[in-house]
C-alpha cells in the first residue's frame, strides 16, 4: 500500500518505511501528520472521501539542498551582484498509513 500526501506545496509517493524530505518544519522526534490526496492499495485506488485519512510520519532530522548561485549583471553601468541560496529540509521517516 502506498499513498500520495502533500507536504507544503509538492506531492509526493510514500509507503510505510520510507524516508523522504519535505520542506523544513518540527523538530527532531517530533511526530507529523500529513495530509492525504490518494491511496493505493494493490488493485483498488481511493481519491475520495479521504478526510480521515492521513500519514503519521517522525522526523529524523534536517538537512539542506544543493547551494544556488544567483547572479545579476548590467552591461555599461558597473553593476553586479552575485548571491547564494541552500534551502532547508527536514527528513521524515512514514510510520503508519491510515484510511
Amino acid at each position: 500500500m502506498y499513498a500520495i500526501v502533500r507536504a507544503g506545496s509538492k506531492q509526493q509517493k510514500v509507503a510505510v518505511g520510507d524516508v523522504i524530505e519535505i520542506d523544513a518544519m518540527g523538530a527532531q522526534g517530533d511526530t507529523l501528520t500529513l495530509p492525504v490526496v490518494m491511496v493505493v492499495d494493490g488493485e483498488t485506488v481511493t481519491a475520495t472521501g479521504l478526510d480521515k485519512a492521513s500519514v503519521t510520519v517522525e522526523v529524523t532530522g534536517r538537512t539542506k539542498g544543493p547551494k544556488i548561485i544567483i547572479q545579476k549583471y548590467k552591461n555599461k553601468t558597473g553593476y553586479k551582484k552575485r548571491q547564494g541560496h541552500r534551502q532547508k529540509y527536514t527528513q521524515v521517516k512514514v510510520t503508519d498509513i491510515s484510511l
